[in-house]
């Protein structure tokens, strides 16, 4: 009886040990497949919002739109390029709107044209507008973080250059530059005439800025406004006011529509030389990048708040980079006043290789924008 008792004794307990095996593989298996749908949640969640090129292509053109701009006569005044934002409003430039009578948008691809009823919000200084159409239920694209933007970040623009719709172009953002209390997003992904107005996307197929402008004669110079701005001015968008009054909109001051436009209008820069310091009737440069360049007024009357683009060029003649310099105060006219500017040290490097105070390569000083002052 003892020795039966042992024995049943011995199999219980090695039954009670394969029970706790089996529990404990169980765990391990139910824990195993939690890790998986956790990993599988995890990269779907990631892939909607990183999403490929061709996605961001497909979805930013059912929403992109060709802007046909005419006069009270039907003639075309000019062509570009819009998004939708929220029913039936599209946002764009406003240079792209002023002084026409009347205008239609159409989406990339379609035929089907929706007549512009008039415009609900308008930045100058930004030159933003947002626009109320005839269209209905076309879809919005969503508008991202241009704060959270970094240099480097892949980008995406879509537009209409030259009226050739729907072309889509990849670049980076190369630069996040300061003019005056703003800033503007300068990226490598091409704009020609026509893309004004038209979205730049990230990663996620988020707007994060508005096609502007290109530098003239440069390449890779590209510019596009913040979407913050963007965000400021649909939350202050209202009733729709007659298309024709976007003339009487414009900005005194908009350095924003046409970079570069008025570099022989009045004002010239020449000059230009990298800050130095002599010793014994030697002349030193310093390689910090710091620079001055002379600003001449050639009109009859006094300017002030001259903005100039400086733009740097390799030795194979490729630009490389650019500074945005404004000089505040009056400048009377028929004279010239010197301006201070600066740029990494190592642009001054790669232009002046000889440690001369002029450099070796091309330095080219562009008017963006001056007010006459009263």
């Amino acid at each position: 009886m003892r020795g039966d008792g042992e024995c049943s004794s011995r199999l219980s307990g090695r039954s009670l040990g394969d029970m706790k095996g089996h529990k404990m593989a169980q765990m391990k298996n139910k824990l195993l497949g939690l890790l998986c749908w956790t990993f599988l949640l995890f990269f779907e969640a990631n892939s909607v919002h990183a999403q490929t090129a061709q996605e961001i292509a497909k979805k930013a053109f059912r929403s992109t739109v060709l802007l046909v701009m005419e006069d009270a006569n039907g003639q075309t005044l000019s062509l570009g390029s819009g998004f939708f934002v929220r029913g039936g409003e599209i946002a764009s430039n406003l240079h792209v709107v002023e002084g026409a009578a009347r205008g239609y948008a159409k989406l990339v691809g379609q035929k089907t044209k929706y007549d512009i009823e008039g415009i609900t919000g308008v930045d100058p200084e930004r030159d933003l507008v947002v626009l109320k159409t005839s269209a209905a239920g076309s879809p919005a694209l969503s508008l991202g973080s241009s704060d959270a933007i970094q240099v480097g970040e892949s980008v995406y623009a879509v537009g209409n250059p030259q009226g050739l719709e729907g072309t889509f172009s990849q670049g980076i953002v190369s630069s996040i530059r300061e003019i005056g209390t703003d800033k503007l997003l300068q990226i490598t992904a091409p704009i020609s005439p026509g893309s004004s107005g038209g979205p730049v996307l990230n990663g996620k197929g988020e707007v994060i800025g508005v096609s502007v402008a290109t530098f003239r004669g440069g390449q890779n110079l590209n510019f596009a406004i913040p979407s913050s701005y963007l965000k400021e001015l649909l939350a202050k968008a209202g009733t729709a006011k007659l298309l024709v009054q976007a003339k009487q909109m414009k900005a005194q001051r908009s350095i924003l529509s046409d970079l570069g436009g008025r570099s022989n209008e009045g004002v010239i820069g020449s000059q230009f030389m990298w800050d130095s310091y002599i010793s014994f009737g030697i002349v030193f440069p310093l390689s910090h990048g710091k620079f001055t360049f002379s600003l001449r007024n050639q009109l009859r009357e006094t300017v002030k708040d001259v903005y100039a683009l400086v733009v740097f060029y390799d030795e194979h003649n490729a630009p490389i980079d650019v500074a945005v310099v404004k000089y505040t105060d009056q400048i009377l006219p028929g004279l010239a006043k010197r301006v201070n500017g600066r740029v990494d040290g190592s642009v001054q490097k790669l232009t002046t290789p000889d440690g001369s105070v002029a450099p070796s390569t091309t330095v080219e000083i562009r008017i963006l924008d001056f007010t006459l002052s009263e």
